[in-house]
């Protein structure tokens, strides 16, 4: 059955034991996708079973991290650590059925098994010898409680078509009967899945292709249920730039540390979903057009990598697509982290951002410019403070008194510099290194002109009269 035919329910299943991960990210974002482009459901579900390692600090970043990337959920949060009764109930259902049984044996046991099966050139696993065809007459050793394992398969094999990788078949011979409940009554990660997904009629699983190993045991519960199957896809990891397994080492990983770094989250969107899966030659695309196209098509069999270079490119598309206005107000609060009041009547804001999205690729960076209209400049450096000669203040001085008397705007300040360059006989760097030195403590900003016309009349005058 084709997923329009269907009612589709995708699910987007992270463990809360750190920060969203940019590949757990890509992850929630295909399986989003694939939801709003069916007109389906995308359920969020918290697999916090690992106590140890859980905590609401991680699941609130998580959830904090879909938000900013704008993955609304239609249900959930549903959690795994809330649903044990239920995970009980199937297992005694299944025990009742003959599906799973009690398997005695001790970690001292599994442990000397496996040992004998490397010395012998086996693969390590376990041998079956509480299943109950092997176990019949035996009593139960006293004083050890049992973990519950599958039965799974003896023979045949488990074949799914994978919405990515095509048709895949493993063999019930390579895999052995799975622990769906620990000694001390905790389910296990491959059992709670399989229940969670069934109970919440999931029809699409995508996630990442580490769980291709897993995915065998669980249609075989999911058989032994009599549950309908999922269409699973299983994409491939990201990389980083040097082609290994995307890490902290590679810098950035978490979606929020993209946000701290500036970037826009549909920027990020956007170079996610080109990480794994294409649309012909599009590069950029906007959320519309994503969900428009993303049918569970043209997914990538191959690792991606993260090309910080083009991500910056992508970033700067869409600040320069932003509203000045719009991106003032994002700016305002990295501003006012870095000491300075946004609101300060001698800046506009928003001319500022016209003029600095042009050659920023974070909002970080148009941050970190800005600052040059907001405090006059520090003390200059030996190199700066060389370019402001006795002549050159001479210049500036009379520069000053050009500026009280020329219209503040754009036109009209480079046609007074146009002017004043003439007059004088310079050459425009003999007039715009040390003005901007002066006024900016840099040699290089955007235009004269621009930069001027965004910084008050009285406050250029009064720096080039201090320089």
């Amino acid at each position: 059955m084709s997923a329009a035919a269907q009612s589709v329910r995708t699910r987007f299943a992270p463990s809360p034991t750190g920060y969203l991960h940019i590949g757990g990210a890509r992850t929630a974002l295909f399986a989003w996708a694939f939801a709003r482009h069916y007109g389906g459901q995308f359920v969020l579900r918290v697999e916090d079973t690992d106590l140890a390692r859980s905590t609401p600090e991680a699941v609130q970043a998580i959830r904090d991290g879909m938000a900013w990337l704008g993955f609304s959920h239609d249900e959930g949060p549903f959690y795994q650590s809330e649903r044990m009764a239920r995970y009980r109930e199937v297992i005694e259902r299944m025990l009742a059925e003959g599906s799973a049984y009690h398997c005695y044996c001790t970690p001292a046991e599994l442990e000397a098994m496996r040992e004998e099966q490397r010395a012998r050139g086996d693969k390590p696993r376990y041998d079956g010898r509480w299943r109950p065809e092997n176990s019949a007459g035996r009593e139960p050793p006293s004083g050890v409680a049992p973990a519950v394992r599958f039965r799974n398969p003896l023979d045949g094999v488990v074949a799914w078509d994978d919405l990515v990788k095509g048709p895949i078949r493993i063999a019930n011979t390579e895999l052995d009967d799975l622990v769906i409940a620990r000694s001390d009554g905790t389910p296990t990660y491959n059992f709670c899945v399989v229940v969670d997904d069934h109970d919440m009629r999931i029809t699409h699983v995508i996630r990442g292709d580490d769980h291709v190993n897993n995915t065998p045991r669980q249609i075989n519960i999911l058989r032994a249920l009599g549950a309908p199957l999922p269409v699973y896809g299983h994409v491939p990891m990201i990389h980083g730039p040097d082609g290994l397994k995307l890490s902290k080492r590679h810098g950035a990983v978490s979606v929020l540390d993209y946000e701290r770094q500036g970037f826009l989250p549909d920027a990020v969107v956007n170079y996610l979903a080109r990480l794994g899966w294409s649309h012909g030659d599009d590069e950029l695309f906007s959320r519309a057009q994503l969900i428009e196209w993303f049918d569970g098509s043209h997914l990538s069999q191959a690792p991606s990598q993260l090309d910080p270079e083009k991500f910056g490119w992508v970033n700067q598309h869409y600040l320069k697509a932003t509203a000045d206005g719009e991106l003032a107000r994002l700016l305002a609060p990295r501003l006012q982290a870095r000491g300075v009041d946004p609101g300060a009547a001698a800046v506009d804001l928003a001319g500022v951002c016209a003029l600095l999205k042009e050659r920023c690729t974070t909002l970080e960076q148009i941050a970190d410019e800005a600052l040059m209209f907001y405090a006059p400049p520090a003390e200059l450096d030996g190199e700066l403070a060389a370019l402001l000669t006795p002549a050159a203040r001479a210049l500036l001085a009379d520069f000053a008194e050009v500026c009280a008397t020329t219209p503040w705007n754009r036109d009209a300040i480079a046609a007074a510099i146009k002017s004043f360059v003439a007059q004088h006989g310079l050459k425009m760097p003999q007039l715009g290194v040390p003005l901007r030195v002066a006024v900016f403590g840099r040699r290089q900003t955007p235009g004269l002109d621009a930069v001027l016309a965004v910084l008050a009349r009285d406050e250029t005058i009064r720096r080039l009269r201090s320089a």
